[in-house]
């Protein structure tokens, strides 16, 4: 037991690659143990760091996988320190909390720093962080600063940063991790304007957006089109879902359409200006002819379509847009209004120089995931991975 003990102690202090190795070879455990005159057991001890192998042990090792024992294994340095710039919505708010935990990515030849907590909600306590940034006076957002890594650098630089709205996108980052490597997807929740501008700015790899356009009846190319210039952007959907009335169960105020929500019982919670919820709100209003001024709580505004579900199922409000999944997952009822396209849009830079970033495309169209995302309610994964030019060639 106390060998046992050791053994952890010790390979904590290493930096351990076999995994992705491995898989980036193409090997399973058992195959790998096979090459290598040893057990598949043997091989998931050292994988999970439960054993740390013997020098000749990591020779075999290294001599199946054609790459050099340091490749496999090396020393992590007593302090990693890297500079980047800080990034965040909350550091304005809470000025004086230290440490500050903090997601950091490679995004083309920046590196961005963002507090965990910006993600909100019970994410920013499940989300393990990257690092963490000691000294935080005077530190706003667009500084820059210096975290302590908590996590090895080649992890950190496949890390994957998605801005938008739909909280799937977690699952797609598992997904990664099954069929490839130990690639992280964040996902940053924000309204689909809000994301694209992101993009625009460096801070994230990829934006999703969900803005519908009546007048032509397309999701999100009509809006690209006026926003981004020329043509280096892959424009890839991601799924299309059901957008509608969230209400209580039962609907007890009968709402059905955007004319109902001008009823004085009616108070209503909004998301953002810009965010596709927020977006389709105000063209029913417009078509139904009634003010927004006339709508009780148009002016309370939530950051998400659970946030959305969580206000309605807590009685603080009685309606919001929001999408299926979301009611489905409060125990909410819900009132279709619209099917629209969420796309992901990145720049095609970045699919050539990120290390992973490729491989979250691949991810989204295989089949596990597809059946669960359908499986969350709401999902049509129908057209998941059709690419859309954004101008005609």
């Amino acid at each position: 037991m106390k060998i046992q003990t050791e053994q952890r102690e010790n390979a904590g202090q290493f930096s351990n690659r076999l995994k992705s190795v491995r898989t980036r070879n193409g090997f399973s455990q058992g195959e790998l143990a096979r090459r290598a005159g040893m057990t598949r057991q043997a091989v998931s001890s050292i994988e999970s760091n439960r054993y740390l192998p013997t020098t000749a042990v990591a020779l075999r090792l290294a001599s199946v996988l054609s790459c050099r024992v340091e490749d496999l294994f090396a020393l992590i340095p007593a302090e990693d320190i890297i500079e980047g710039e800080l990034i965040g919505q909350r550091l304005e708010k809470e000025p004086n909390i230290s440490p500050i935990r903090v997601k950091v990515s490679t995004i083309g030849r920046r590196m961005i720093v963002r507090p965990v907590a910006d993600l909100g909600g019970q994410l920013s306590i499940a989300v393990p962080a990257d690092g963490y940034i000691a000294d935080t006076h005077h530190k706003s957002s667009g500084t820059t600063v210096r975290v302590k890594l908590s996590r090895d650098r080649e992890v950190i630089q496949q890390e994957i940063s998605v801005a938008g709205c739909d909280p799937a996108i977690f699952l797609a980052g598992e997904h990664l991790r099954r069929r490839k490597d130990q690639t992280t997807v964040v996902g940053w929740p924000m309204g689909s304007m809000a994301a694209l501008r992101a993009l625009q700015r460096g801070e994230v790899h990829v934006a999703g957006l969900h803005l519908f356009d009546p007048a032509t009846g397309e999701s999100n190319m009509p809006f690209l089109r006026r926003h981004l210039k020329g043509s280096a952007y892959e424009i890839v959907t991601f799924a299309t879902w059901e957008e509608g009335f969230l209400v209580r169960k039962g609907n007890p105020l009968s709402i059905r359409t955007a004319a109902d929500l001008a009823q004085p019982t009616v108070t209503v919670v909004n998301r953002e200006e810009g965010s596709g919820a927020r977006l389709l709100l105000d063209q029913r209003l417009r078509a139904s002819g009634v003010e927004p001024t006339h709508v009780q709580g148009y002016d309370r505004i939530v950051s998400s379509h659970f946030e959305v579900a969580r206000a309605i199922n807590g009685r603080q409000a009685d309606v919001g847009i929001g999408i299926r999944s979301a009611a489905q997952l409060f125990g909410l009822d819900f009132v279709p209004l619209q099917a629209a396209r969420y796309d992901l849009v990145v720049p095609k830079f970045y699919l050539k120089s990120h290390p992973t970033l490729a491989h979250l495309f691949e991810t989204i169209v295989s089949g596990p995931f597809r059946n669960e995302i359908e499986a969350l309610g709401g999902y049509d994964t129908t057209d998941t991975g059709k690419v859309h030019a954004l101008r005609a060639v």
